[in-house]
């Protein structure tokens, strides 16, 4: 029978106190440990973008100790903080996420390069958009201001929003692993699709999803395209 260490993330001292977002994470986590023994819980209450995470590591030696598995209501309560997700990745703990079993060291790793190109991206990008607004003189509810240019940056946004977006980088996270292991794009939509992943949208995944989400991210990181197999 296996041992559990609960950790939860909480982003304002009003989510602790009232139990809003703690109480949804407790109760995924007892519902996936199925009847084995909860050893200790351990609740950080931080922004995150703050590096900082006494709870987590109080968990991760608590977890040592204790030969004990550490379980994670979501792994979105680690994906936004590259150093957050390299601090449990360095670690050597067991551990394991609610929302995706099958999450593993490597998977790991690829959540914390993306969380960290997503901060770094979205404060150049800031500072370009601003200093390009500045020189071309554009004033906020302008109908003349949307010239073709503008259009384009308004695509360019757009594809931003999606590499941005918490399920995409869920989802490429698990399909760079699973296309590591030699694994279809049909084969890898099942996975996801089992383990309860959805699409942006809310919907399934499939092949054709799955390599769209890859083609996405392979051409922001300028690497070459793969084909979509018949």
């Amino acid at each position: 029978m296996k041992q559990f260490v609960a950790y939860y993330r909480v982003s304002t001292q009003k989510q602790g106190s009232s139990g809003l977002g703690l109480h949804a994470q407790r109760s995924t986590v007892k519902h996936f440990i199925t009847g084995n023994p909860l050893l200790s819980e351990f609740t950080e209450i931080e922004s995150g973008k703050n590096d900082r995470r006494i709870e987590l590591q109080k968990a991760i030696d608590f977890a040592k100790a204790n030969n004990a598995t550490l379980v994670i209501a979501k792994l979105d309560r680690l994906s936004r903080n590259a150093s957050f997700i390299f601090q449990l990745r360095d670690s050597n703990v067991d551990f394991t996420c609610c929302d995706i079993p099958d999450a593993n060291t490597m998977t790991i790793g690829i959540f914390a390069l993306l969380a960290q190109q997503e901060r770094e991206m979205i404060s150049e990008r800031t500072k370009k958009a601003l200093k390009a607004k500045k020189a071309q003189g554009f004033k906020l509810g302008k109908s003349e201001n949307f010239t073709d240019e503008m259009r384009k940056k308004g695509r360019a946004a757009h594809h931003d929003k999606a590499i941005e977006d918490e399920h995409n980088k869920r989802a490429y996270a698990m399909i760079t692993a699973l296309r590591q292991q030699h694994h279809t794009y049909r084969q890898i939509a099942s996975k996801l699709n089992d383990a309860g992943f959805k699409s942006s949208r809310g919907n399934s995944f499939h092949a054709h999803s799955i390599w769209q989400i890859e083609k996405m991210y392979t051409k922001s990181t300028n690497s070459i395209e793969s084909p979509l197999p018949a």
